[in-house]
């Protein structure tokens, strides 16, 4: 059965209909929840949410956006809450251990240790470097260039206009770069390069 038909079922409490939407995108839902919460229980939890939420109100979707687009959001307000309570209590680091994030490592092509060995270091930089971000510059670079959502679904997700998305993506950008210059990472005869650069090294 295509989406739309599960859609209109679900949208009739068709319960085993919704379940088969669960299983079409929960490992998307999962995915972005990791990304930004970067704990895997957090994540289970927080997608869990996402979907009870999208059952309660399954019959509120009116199919102006395409259906993840509209699961993502959720999910990405689920977090959000997630990240404000943290912050009123313990603080949950957005930066990555090897087991849970694969999405950042540096694709490691060199030959030696050595080389092995920078590339793992740059790796934390740059995911120190996000983690410096002011919150709404870090959750654009996380969604773009690490979970690797197009303008419209980050559009969609966060409930700004693709103009916006692409405004603060570039400022975020440039914010990254000029953190990664002040930590050494790049020289000042790198800043007029594209700060793009500074996150292309999952």
């Amino acid at each position: 059965m295509d989406e739309l038909k599960l859609i209109g079922r679900a949208k009739k409490g068709d319960r085993k209909a919704f379940e088969s939407l669960v299983k079409l995108h929960e490992k998307n839902v999962y995915n972005l929840a990791l990304k930004l919460l970067k704990n895997r229980e957090d994540a289970l939890d927080a997608a869990q949410d996402a979907f009870l939420k999208a059952w309660i109100s399954i019959a509120s979707f009116r199919g102006d956006s395409k259906f993840s687009a509209w699961l993502y959001r959720l999910t990405y307000n689920t977090c959000l809450d997630v990240l404000r309570k943290a912050k009123k209590g313990e603080v949950i680091s957005l930066t990555s251990t090897d087991e849970d994030e694969k999405v950042t490592d540096v694709r490691d092509d060199a030959p030696t240790p050595e080389e092995h060995a920078e590339k793992q270091e740059l790796r934390k930089t740059v995911r120190d470097a996000v983690d410096a971000l002011p919150e709404d510059y870090k959750q654009i670079i996380i969604m773009r260039e690490f979970t690797g959502f197009s303008y419209g679904e980050i559009a969609e997700a966060t409930g700004l206009s693709d103009g916006t998305v692409k405004s603060r993506l570039s400022r975020a950008r440039q914010k990254l770069a000029e953190i990664l210059r002040q930590t050494g990472t790049f020289s000042e005869n790198d800043r007029h390069k594209n700060s793009k650069e500074v996150t292309d090294c999952e």
